[in-house]
């Protein structure tokens, strides 16, 4: 049996949701959505997922008051991914 790391699966997801992240910031933009982002909407959910990072709990619930858009509710489960592999290598290093 071959060793896993079992940060590799939670890396591939941020991957993936930063991807899906930008392919939802093009289609809002009304841009061309490919499989693959380019550099730009890339740079573009980058800026997304720190703005949503720096908001603070404040703006980042606001289920309380209203349904949640496709794009918040990427941001917001990419920030979960990102808590629990900070929560891995925290554990890691201790």
């Amino acid at each position: 049996m071959a060793y896993t790391d079992s940060m590799e699966p939670l890396i591939a997801l941020e991957q993936e949701l930063r991807h899906r992240i930008a392919r939802r910031l093009a289609l809002e933009n009304g841009e061309p959505v490919t499989a693959s982002p380019d550099e730009a909407q890339l740079a573009a959910a980058a800026q997304a997922i720190e703005a949503w990072r720096e908001d603070g709990d404040a703006t980042q619930d606001p289920r309380a008051f209203r349904p949640q858009t496709p794009l918040e509710i990427l941001l917001a489960d990419h920030a979960e991914i990102c808590a629990r592999i900070n929560d891995l290598s925290d554990r890691r290093l201790s």
